[in-house]
């Protein structure tokens, strides 16, 4: 299981947290993904063999949100 903490910079309420968790939550292979809002990341573990940084980045990006790079 890797884990990884994602900044997120638009993140500000709970719609940006909902919309985020509920994007990357159901990807193969996460285990979870938790959004802080006061910090405004995202931290998530996942199984590496079943998915990618990439899709996650792409399923936040999809939402409407940059992950800072």
């Amino acid at each position: 299981m890797t884990q990884v903490t994602l900044s997120v910079p638009d993140i500000s309420c709970g719609h940006c947290k909902s919309s985020i968790e509920g994007a990357v939550n159901p990807l193969d292979g996460v285990a979870g993904a938790v959004v802080a809002i006061d910090d405004r990341n995202v931290a998530i573990d996942y199984d590496g063999s079943d998915t990618t940084m990439k899709a996650i980045v792409e399923a936040i990006d999809e939402q409407g949100y940059e992950v800072a790079r």
